[in-house]
């Protein structure tokens, strides 16, 4: 059995993607048990474990952005003091009280980031899971292997004829593997709608019966409230043929785009709110994407597989659920006791590494009294030679004006010019 080198993602992705294809597997297994055979349920299903799975790091995740929010005050102000201040001194000076703030929450600028870095990968593999069902859920495969054995076995030139059926009915094969291995066969027939199931069967007429029966397994699997999973809502809605087909279809990428918009509403409220000039506009561009966004899941759910627009709604449906709940819990929470307790976790992170409590946060003191003494001592310089130089240039002035008064020519005032000089050398 060959690998599947184009339909399974390698790199990092790989083995999440094949620990959340065995988990999807599994679930179809489960379902199959009850008599139920559905992709589309299967994907809801899938998303709702995942979702359950990644809570823990969504939720600490959502805590680091609650404790942002009332950090971010301080921190804002601290902004603003150095607004406008470039120099190398004032941007130390800035790290060091905005360090600061973060060891007096018991947390670092990169906490929040952590959980995000964490989930990225699983979202990632969770999208090439549910786009290549197939190369990842055996017991759906295996429905598909009964037509590529059935095909192989006739002897004929099927990947040139299968290469022209393609053509003919405009089915994109750049992104499956080649047609000479069964694994890309399977990813060509999983694009298959049930019309082109049909012309199938007229291609290979004397297998006409093995491709019938598999070809109503794999509709009835691929089928969810009437929508053909592999289908895009937009070739459903305007077939080849022309016109307009109304469908379910259409709810696809309206109810994502609404359902992905409220949820981004609910995950806002524990974001910070900034009130400096740059926060504003972070705010605003922020904004902007929480509008963008939603709009561009109505246009890739409409263009993408119908199985992708499930698993989207299916998780902004989910996340709505979640973050409520979330936010209910983050309103209870006394913030009091959610920094002394990261305090004493990173108090305890310091022990282990043999380091007196909050000694980081004391050299961050100490370095910025440092700093503040330093800079107050270049300042009084400053202002010593500022002070000094008003006072050469005043008596230059009235020693010049003294001695222009008795004679105007030329050789009287360079005269005098050599005599201030001579004065102020002494």
């Amino acid at each position: 059995m060959e690998f599947l080198v184009l339909t399974k993602v390698g790199g990092i992705l790989g083995p999440f993607a094949t620990v959340l294809g065995i988990i999807m597997d599994w679930l179809f297994k489960l379902t199959s048990t009850f008599g139920i055979q559905n992709i589309g349920l299967c994907i809801i299903l899938f998303t709702l474990v995942t979702k359950l799975l990644m809570f823990p790091l969504t939720l600490k995740q959502q805590k680091s952005s609650k404790l942002m929010s009332v950090m971010q005050p301080e921190i804002s102000a601290i902004q603003a003091k150095y607004k406008g201040k470039t120099d190398q001194e004032s941007m130390r000076r800035q790290n060091v009280e905005v360090q600061a703030v973060y060891e007096k929450y018991g947390t670092s600028m990169t906490g929040g980031c952590v959980q995000l870095v964490i989930q990225m990968p699983i979202l990632f593999a969770l999208y090439q899971v549910i786009y290549h069902i197939p190369a990842y859920v055996q017991s759906v495969k295996m429905v598909f292997e009964n037509v590529v054995t059935a095909v192989n076995s006739l002897g004929v030139d099927h990947v040139g004829m299968l290469t022209q059926f393609a053509t003919d009915n405009k089915i994109n094969v750049s992104r499956i593997g080649s047609l000479t291995t069964s694994n890309g066969m399977v990813d060509f027939l999983y694009q298959l709608n049930p019309s082109q199931w049909n012309s199938l069967q007229e291609l290979f007429p004397t297998i006409k019966d093995t491709i019938a029966a598999n070809a109503a397994q794999i509709s009835h699997m691929n089928s969810f409230l009437g929508i053909n999973l592999s289908s895009t809502p937009s070739s459903i809605l305007f077939p080849p043929g022309g016109g307009f087909h109304f469908s379910l279809a259409i709810l696809i990428p309206i109810l994502a785009g609404l359902s992905q918009w409220f949820s981004t509403k609910l995950m806002t409220v524990n974001q910070p709110q900034n009130g400096n000039d740059e926060g504003n506009a972070m705010a605003q561009s922020m904004k902007s994407m929480n509008t963008v966004m939603p709009l561009m899941s109505v246009f890739f759910c409409f263009t993408f597989a119908s199985g992708i627009g499930i698993y989207w709604i299916a998780s902004s449906v989910f996340q709505i659920i979640q973050q409520v709940a979330v936010n209910r819990h983050l309103n209870s929470i006394d913030m009091d006791d959610m920094i002394k307790r990261n305090v004493e976790k990173a108090n305890k992170k310091r022990a282990k590494k043999g380091l007196p409590p909050q000694h980081v946060s004391q050299n961050a003191t100490a370095n910025l009294k440092n700093l503040q003494a330093a800079n107050e001592k270049v300042e009084a310089e400053t202002n010593a030679k500022a002070e000094k130089t008003r006072e050469q240039v005043k008596a230059s002035n009235d020693y010049y004006k003294s001695g222009a008064s008795n004679s105007g020519s030329i050789a009287s005032k360079a005269r005098m010019v050599e005599k201030y000089n001579e004065k102020h050398n002494k």
